[in-house]
């Protein structure tokens, strides 16, 4: 089996160069801190709160402590059935558009690794029993031809997808049941790691904020400014106009055994190109001795623009099915 994934390029950028060795020298004194005062283990799989104040470690029943592995995004292990493949990569930059077609299959595979780990805690002042944290994430997807036998089943495409993110705790009723958990700022880096003529990279900054409810349903809304880039070496200057500049996603949890999400991206533009993505995870059992199991199959539709990087000005629509494991 080989690889397009030939040069591996992960150009972060001086803003999120920066933020690293920002964090690194906030979190470096505030867990040696920490590590004098408890000492003691936590239990990181308790549910006590809300969905989204457990996900982030709101308040102090849910605190894990600093750099240890949580799930971020789902890792996912799925087949894709879609009405068309991009062939060949082209973008409005010079010298980045491909001058050849491969023959790749219009059904593929789709491998998605996600992790974070929290780097601090305690940055600013919050109400009693609250937290905030600064959080480091790394989500890599990738787009495998297994059944293109005759060009030896390469990886067609992968995103490397590197975040800096604080979370921030607050507490509103914002209607319908849903009450406001968190706001956050995160510096987000995403490239495919290839050279020209293939190369797609791009930075932002992204406002998010989360809402919940007492049945464990959630409303996430993201908002971006991607930063600029010199234009002679910008591989995608259009990218936001078809990946997007907004994104809002609902998950809304059915039954202890069913959960519904939808999530919509917007490029906030008159010719409102973006995309949609409907998922159904299904948890496949519940025990007394793992109530809180992340496994789920995990049915996927998904239309629109931006399912890679690659792709990001390549139209399609695709039906997936696997497995998902998910807040582990």
């Amino acid at each position: 089996m080989t690889s397009r994934l030939t040069h591996h390029r992960l150009p972060l950028g001086w803003a999120v160069r920066c933020a690293v060795w920002l964090m690194l020298a906030i979190a470096m004194p505030l867990t040696a801190q920490a590590a004098e005062v408890d000492t003691g283990a936590r239990d990181c799989k308790t549910r006590a709160g809300s969905t989204l104040s457990h996900f982030w470690e709101l308040s102090t029943a849910n605190d894990c402590d600093t750099f240890r592995l949580r799930g971020y995004k789902p890792v996912s292990v799925m087949g894709v059935f879609s009405d068309g493949v991009n062939k060949q990569p082209l973008s409005t930059a010079a010298n980045r558009s491909a001058t050849t077609s491969q023959d790749y299959q219009r059904h593929e595979g789709l491998l998605q690794l996600s992790i974070r780990t929290k780097l601090a805690t305690g940055l600013l002042p919050t109400d009693p029993g609250r937290t905030d944290g600064l959080w480091f994430g790394y989500t890599q997807k990738s787009f495998w031809q297994v059944f293109s036998r005759g060009l030896s089943r390469p990886f067609r495409t992968t995103d490397h997808e590197p975040e800096l993110a604080y979370i921030y705790p607050v507490e509103a009723a914002v209607g319908m049941g849903f009450t406001a958990r968190y706001a956050g700022l995160s510096l987000n880096h995403q490239s495919n790691g290839q050279a020209a003529p293939y190369s797609r990279s791009w930075n932002r900054v992204i406002l998010m904020a989360g809402a919940d409810r007492a049945d464990g349903s959630q409303l996430n809304v993201r908002i971006w400014k991607r930063m600029s880039e010199n234009p002679s070496s910008d591989d995608n200057p259009d990218i936001a106009n078809y990946i997007g500049r907004a994104e809002v996603s609902v998950l809304w949890a059915v039954n202890p055994k069913n959960s519904l999400g939808l999530s919509v991206r917007h490029n906030l533009r008159r010719e409102g190109h973006g995309s949609g993505t409907v998922d159904w995870y299904i948890r496949p059992g519940v025990t007394l001795s793992n109530p809180n199991a992340g496994l789920r199959y995990h049915l996927q539709l998904f239309s629109g623009h931006g399912d890679s990087l690659a792709s990001y000005n390549f139209k399609r629509t695709s039906l997936r099915f696997g497995v998902s494991l998910v807040d582990w």
